[in-house]
């Protein structure tokens, strides 16, 4: 079910003026209680404070947009789906964390520079295979992406990367997101690429994983509520992280 294309419009933006005003969800503050909660991964070499030096400036890589990004998302699954989408917290786990197995979908930022160890290699594959999706967000260029491919390796050496179209069912399975190569890099201005990986490498198969390259989507969720970025792809960019939320639960 869609809401008319007015109505939602409306409503988004509306929501997003409001959503600049929430409390925070705590870091890592949420423990498993059936309802729907959003996850980020947290990576080997910045475990410890959530400051730790960056990899360029202010804050961990993994941790960038964090927590007004899933708040915000959380908030708009929340008014605009029958989910129960849990509001008050999200939850921050290692990739080698036995919890992630409890959680069908998770969010990684910045890829391009995460390090993985053998133990979280085997911990990320298992979770994987058994049915999880991973998201990885904010990450561009191809010395990113090099970096990023060759972490992946390690986790799944057999899978193949599959750069999708607009006509991919992921981009209209809630929403009908026009033209998701429209919603450029907010700080950079390029065109993004998105690309999956399939289980056993079967296009009609289940998406293991998407990556959203040259791109970063959840900072225009972080800033929807401050007037820096379009209304219109702002909009566009909470309907793809609706859809991957829902993909993930229902696949």
């Amino acid at each position: 079910m869609r809401w008319p294309p007015v109505r939602t419009l409306v409503f988004t933006v509306a929501l997003a003026a409001l959503i600049g005003l929430e409390a925070h969800g705590q870091p890592g503050g949420s423990s498993y209680d059936g309802r729907v909660t959003f996850v980020r991964l947290r990576w080997g070499s910045d475990f410890g404070s959530f400051r730790s030096p960056a990899r360029r400036g202010g804050g961990a890589a993994w941790n960038h947009d964090y927590p007004r990004a899933e708040s915000h998302l959380a908030r708009i699954v929340k008014e605009l789906t029958s989910i129960d989408m849990r509001t008050d917290a999200s939850l921050i786990l290692s990739l080698d964390d036995p919890e992630l197995l409890k959680y069908p979908i998770a969010f990684m930022w910045e890829p391009g520079f995460w390090n993985l160890t053998d133990r979280e290699a085997l911990a990320f594959r298992t979770y994987l295979l058994k049915g999880g999706f991973a998201v990885f967000e904010d990450f561009d260029g191809p010395e990113q992406w090099r970096h990023f491919e060759t972490q992946m390796r390690r986790v799944l050496p057999e899978a193949r990367w599959v750069k999708l179209d607009a006509s991919h069912p992921i981009f209209d399975n809630f929403f009908k997101v026009k033209d998701p190569h429209g919603i450029v890099h907010p700080m950079i201005g390029i065109a993004p690429s998105y690309y999956a990986i399939f289980e056993d490498n079967d296009p009609s198969r289940r998406l293991v994983a998407v990556a959203n390259f040259d791109n970063d989507i959840p900072e225009y969720w972080e800033w929807s509520g401050d007037g820096f970025y379009p209304v219109d792809t702002s909009n566009e960019a909470y309907k793809i992280g609706v859809n991957y939320l829902i993909y993930g639960l229902t696949h």
